[in-house]
């Protein structure tokens, strides 16, 4: 159990996380996304001890991360975006190492390196020195290193970064187990990862919380609105497209050429409740045809780029449900 309660760091003047509050319960998997420098770093070095909040408490597992950092460590498996290994010990002398250095009983330490190296799927490497590995078996070994323990909770800052597909998969399919009874936070740039395997997800934004929940949950909380994907034969799309909403400047229609010879074009617009209706309407007035029409719900990308595209164009960010700002 993670609970975070208004925290704030300053560095100097600057403020990279400003007043985040949020809780992540058992066999929940929390997705950490956001811009680069949004703060999601920060955070999670102040929930592993890594660094202490100027403002605010942070609590994992019942314990201060400012009143009792060793406690914290006892209980939580932290993977950093730079993975902490040894080049030049071997695979398994490394996990041998670390699991000494978590303090796993002797009696149990060769079971729990075993137990990494499988979860992990380490064994074709086990006697080979680190430095000679590839990135994406380099990320395994930290993945590995940060479970070795069995700790209640997991931070894991970009997990399958540098790995192949295959890989990606079976990670993935690790970390979605263990989130069945453990407390997992994860950071990621490739939104599917976020769908695959979170059940919550928390979007920063220059160190603010823009928005928190299930994805669909956020979706709901923003200004009403659709994309529609739609096929049009007709010219000049561009220009009619910016006719079809009240704020071009919000739209931005994705325009892409299907046909020249027949005029058939693709468009992905997002518009607002109000004026998705309208749709029939301004194509008869602009003399286009409608091939194809699709109604899309907001996805977790389309989620992302509004509250952080919003936010950064001055735009006030949609209430929640509580009628609160995120």
């Amino acid at each position: 159990m993670i609970e975070v309660q208004n925290i704030t760091k300053r560095y100097g003047d600057f403020e990279a996380v400003k007043d985040v509050s949020f809780t992540v319960g058992q066999d929940q998997v929390l997705g950490f996304l956001g811009p680069n420098g949004a703060g999601k770093t920060t955070v999670m070095k102040i929930l592993t001890g890594y660094h202490f909040p100027s403002r605010g408490r942070a609590v994992v597992e019942g314990f201060s991360v400012e009143e009792d950092p060793v406690e914290v460590k006892k209980r939580t498996g932290y993977l950093p975006e730079s993975v902490p290994v040894y080049g030049d010990l071997t695979v398994e002398e490394y996990l041998s190492f670390m699991a000494a250095a978590r303090l796993v009983p002797v009696s149990r330490r060769k079971d729990a390196v075993e137990a990494g190296i499988e979860a992990c799927a380490l064994k074709g490497v086990r006697s080979k020195l680190i430095e000679t590995l590839s990135k994406g078996y380099k990320q395994r070994v930290g993945l590995a290193q940060a479970i070795l323990h069995d700790p209640a909770v997991l931070i894991l800052d970009e997990p399958t970064s540098g790995l192949d597909p295959n890989q990606i998969i079976e990670i993935r399919s690790l970390i979605k187990e263990l989130g069945k009874r453990k407390t997992v936070i994860l950071s990621t740039h490739i939104l599917q990862e976020v769908e695959a395997v979170c059940s919550k997800v928390l979007i920063l934004n220059e160190g603010k919380i823009a928005a928190q929940g299930r994805p669909e949950e956020i979706a709901r909380t923003l200004k009403g609105g659709d994309r529609w994907e739609l096929t049009l034969k007709g010219g000049d799309l561009r220009e009619k497209c910016g006719r079809l909403v009240s704020d071009p400047a919000a739209a931005e229609p994705v325009i892409r050429e299907k046909d020249r010879s027949e005029g058939l074009y693709d468009v992905s617009i997002f518009l607002p409740d109000a004026e998705g209706e309208r749709i029939f309407d301004w194509a008869v007035a602009e003399g286009l045809k409608i091939l194809s029409m699709n109604r899309r719900r907001l996805s977790l990308e389309d989620i992302f780029v509004k509250l952080t595209r919003d936010e950064a164009a001055g735009r006030p960010l949609t209430k929640n449900e509580d009628g609160e700002q995120p």
